[in-house]
C-alpha cells in the first residue's frame, strides 16, 4: 500500500507533473530539464529525487552525464502517465518545449545552467 501512496503524493506537484511531460518525449539531463522549466538544478533535483523514489523515473549514465526516463517497466504506472499526459496543459507544455528547444544540445544547456548559477551566487555577494 505505502508504494501507491508515495506514487500518488509524487504525483501531486504540478512541477512534477511538467517534469514527466517533458519525459514523454524522451530522455533528458537535469540541465536539460532545468532549462525547459526555468528552474535552478538543485530545486529540480528534489523533484526528481521524489519521483525516482516513487518508481516513476529511472536514471542511467551517459557519459558525463546522468539522463531520466520514464519508468516504462511497470503497467500501473504506463497507465497513470498516459492519463497524466492528456490532462496536463496543452499550453504549459508548449512553453516547456518551447524552452527546451532553445537549447542546441545537452552541453550547451548544462553550461546555460552552470552559467545562471554562478551569476546567482555573484548577485547575492
Amino acid at each position: 500500500m505505502s508504494d501507491i501512496v508515495r506514487i500518488f503524493k509524487a504525483l501531486a506537484d504540478e512541477t512534477r507533473l511538467r517534469v514527466l511531460k517533458l519525459l514523454g518525449r524522451g530522455e533528458l539531463c537535469v540541465c536539460e530539464i532545468a532549462a525547459a522549466l526555468g528552474l535552478e538544478q538543485p530545486r529540480l533535483s528534489f523533484h526528481l529525487r521524489i519521483l525516482k523514489e516513487a518508481g516513476i523515473i529511472v536514471d542511467r549514465r551517459q557519459e558525463r552525464w546522468i539522463v531520466y526516463r520514464l519508468n516504462e517497466g511497470d503497467m500501473f504506472i504506463r497507465l497513470l502517465l498516459l492519463s497524466i499526459e492528456e490532462r496536463i496543459s496543452p499550453r504549459q507544455a508548449r512553453l516547456d518545449l518551447e524552452r527546451l528547444s532553445g537549447f542546441p544540445g545537452r552541453e550547451q544547456a548544462c553550461l546555460a545552467q552552470k552559467a545562471k548559477g554562478k551569476r546567482r551566487i555573484d548577485e547575492k555577494r
